[in-house]
């Protein structure tokens, strides 16, 4: 059986459409939101089995994929978030790289040859890789306007998987990358399913303009602390909003808060555009966090810890 497992961003859904475009199969499809990203635990492995693993912290996944490698099941992995230690094992083939200038869909495009690289350039752009993006277009020979409407719909894609739970979502990332993969290139999805692909963009717009009226709850010229509100809305906004802040103000690291339905908050993070280091380190200083160097999150911050993470934070990036 083949089983594909991938994060619900723009990332994990483009990487994965790269690899069926190239190798299409029947597959299993495990994902969720943005931050459910122990994936690997919710698949029973067996002997023969073919797991493909997109855009998920390697190191947050250990039993998970030791699991799966004692189960006899081969392992194709590829991503590029913190990985701990790799697995030396016959049945498992594994394409990691966490430099801040690359993203999964980004290796799997060169792993393809770039054969389906206007999905690989549409990640990046989600994934707030601006000039990475545009630099991996350059073969492409695109206009500014094709150029804009790969960015628009990776920001739309990702602005989609981020919730608390799936019913935070406009759409469901299985449902969403079902619909995008039908397609050769983002093109001939923007030109033949436009209603759907405005339904992204105007969620999109109407969640950042109510997120665009709040206030910092602390601020300087390091840094700054949002804090959103316990609506639908903010929850499926924090990380876009963050990558928002980080493109507008570069040299200032940022820190946005949504509330968890447990108690507590969602932590996004994003480091100094100008300095994209720490932001892995930092939020791996808290229970439940990690990322990248460059975005990187905290899935349940206590509302005691708030203050600290807070003092943590302005110190990584004041001095």
């Amino acid at each position: 059986m083949d089983i594909d497992v991938f994060n619900g961003d723009a990332d994990g859904i483009c990487a994965l459409i790269q690899l069926r475009l190239a190798e299409p199969t029947d597959s299993v499809l495990i994902t969720g939101v943005k931050r459910d990203i122990q994936l690997l635990d919710k698949v029973d492995a067996r002997q023969g089995d073919k797991i493909t693993v997109l855009d998920i912290s390697m190191l947050k996944n250990q039993q998970g994929l030791k699991s799966a490698l004692n189960s006899g099941a081969e392992v194709f992995y590829v991503d590029h978030h913190q990985s701990g230690d790799i697995p030396q094992h016959s049945k498992l083939n594994a394409i990691i790289d966490t430099a801040p200038t690359t993203c999964t869909s980004l290796l799997v495009s060169e792993y393809l040859q770039h054969r389906y690289l206007p999905w690989a350039v549409t990640a990046a752009f989600g994934d707030n890789l601006n000039s990475v993006a545009v630099e991996a277009a350059k073969p492409l020979q695109l206009s500014e306007e094709q150029l804009q409407q790969l960015q628009t719909l990776g920001v739309c894609i990702n602005y989609n998987s981020y919730g608390a739970s799936l019913d935070d979502l406009l759409f469901k990332p299985e449902q969403l990358y079902k619909t995008l993969s039908a397609y050769q290139s983002p093109f001939e999805f923007i030109k033949q399913q436009n209603d759907f692909f405005q339904q992204l963009v105007d969620g999109y717009q109407t969640d950042m303009n109510l997120a665009g009226e709040i206030a910092p709850e602390y601020s300087n010229e390091a840094v700054a602390v949002y804090i959103l509100p316990d609506e639908k809305w903010a929850r499926r906004v924090s990380g876009v909003f963050s990558n928002d802040l980080a493109n507008e103000y570069p040299a200032r690291a940022h820190a946005v808060l949504s509330h968890h339905k447990q108690g507590g908050y969602v932590v996004s993070v994003r480091a100094p555009l100008q300095n994209k280091t720490g932001a892995d380190e930092l939020c791996a200083s808290f229970p439940g966090g990690g990322g990248r160097k460059a975005a990187a999150g905290i899935n349940q911050l206590t509302q005691d810890m708030l203050a600290d993470f807070i003092a943590a934070f302005d110190q990584k990036y004041s001095l």
